[in-house]
């Protein structure tokens, strides 16, 4: 039997992650803590205080050149023309059936220089398919520099406390989704308003070389508010309680942009993105299914794959599913079709040869509370 850990990846943190005590697992072609102290402890922490996410295994595709932003609203279904310099966006890359090659994040680096932000398991898919795209749009180059960065998270109320005292750009002032490029614990990072927790929070982009120096900082510098390192656990019930989507699970190359309830993320703007034409129809016409969000009335957790029924037949199938520990209850989304997508439809979901009722409920599950 061959031993996958050895093919696997991993971040410049991964001594420090085995010398904290976290439990190492695949994913995406990367070895990443899952947990440190209990996936529930950290996910609590990030809603009341702050977590402290490795995330470097995220990849990085840099598009420049005098064509540059010709080439992005190509390839992504935003209008990253909307973008002003130091401003981010979520987007996404699309097949010509307008579903997902990936989803991502658009950084406006310079008037002719973006940063794509992709999941870890794409990267080289995403940079062969980008460089295929562009190849006939003039004076516009991608390169993959996800070897550039290692990419942190701070996430929570007390996030921007935290990461304050280790730098000098006033964070407060940086709008969410925006970013800024200065000096933390000393070392040249580019800190961004975003996170994937539903939470406030930062992304800080530094070299792997000096990862290290700030992954010790941030922990040194949040004791006081009770920071916990977090892993991949807790970063996926985070995330599902503020129904953001995973690729590979809620979003794929067979789900539509607007099957996925993310029409808010298309340009209908702009013209000649790829899957434009489909995606047109489709909001013309409407889609015969959509993504919604369920919370279990009968006792259970549904899982990404278990099958959806009402009146004894097929309607659709589970995409994700967890018990939300912000929340005290099960949740997940599914795919369903339109006739039972209103709010409290009852549906149910086979758990274990068990048929189990759910409900549907608006998303997102969680929503922070704004400060005051």
């Amino acid at each position: 039997m061959t031993n996958t850990k050895e093919t696997l990846q991993r971040t410049p943190l991964y001594a420090t992650h085995v010398e904290l005590g976290a439990r190492m697992v695949s994913f995406g072609g990367w070895e990443m803590p899952v947990e440190y102290t209990g996936i529930s402890e950290e996910h609590i922490a990030v809603r009341t205080a702050a977590g402290l996410f490795d995330v470097s295994h995220m990849g990085e595709i840099e598009i420049a050149g005098d064509h540059a932003l010709a080439a992005v609203q190509r390839i992504s279904c935003n209008n990253a023309d909307k973008l002003q310099i130091g401003q981010a966006q979520y987007s996404g890359l699309l097949t010509s059936e307008g579903a997902f090659v990936d989803d991502l994040l658009v950084y406006r680096l310079a008037s002719d220089h973006f940063m794509l932000v992709v999941n870890a398991a794409n990267i080289q898919k995403d940079y062969q398919w980008i460089k295929e795209q562009i190849r006939s749009i003039g004076d516009a180059v991608a390169v993959n520099a996800s070897s550039r960065y290692a990419l942190l998270a701070v996430q929570g109320p007390a996030a921007l406390d935290v990461v304050q005292t280790l730098t000098s750009i006033d964070l407060a002032n940086i709008s969410y989704y925006w970013f800024e490029t200065g000096e933390l614990a000393n070392e040249r990072v580019t800190i961004s308003r975003t996170g994937y927790t539903g939470e406030d929070g930062v992304e800080i982009f530094v070299s792997p070389q000096s990862a290290g120096k700030i992954w010790t900082a941030l922990l040194e510098s949040g004791q006081k508010v009770g920071l916990k390192p977090a892993g991949l656990g807790a970063r996926n019930t985070l995330r599902l309680e503020s129904a953001m989507r995973l690729y590979g699970q809620d979003i794929t190359d067979q789900t539509s942009v607007l099957e996925a309830g993310l029409g808010w993320i298309v340009g209908w703007d702009k013209e000649g993105f790829i899957g434009d034409d489909v995606l047109r129809l489709q909001k013309a016409d409407g889609v015969s299914r959509r993504l919604v969000g369920f919370e279990m009335v009968d006792r259970g957790i549904a899982r990404h794959g278990y099958e959806v029924y009402a009146e004894g037949v097929e309607i659709g199938i589970v995409t994700s599913g967890t018990h939300a520990p912000s929340l005290k209850k099960a949740i997940g989304m599914a795919y369903v079709q339109k006739a039972y997508t209103a709010i409290d439809t009852e549906f149910q979901i086979n758990i274990r040869e068990r048929r189990v009722t759910a409900r549907v409920v608006r998303m997102p599950f969680y929503k922070r509370r704004e400060a005051d």
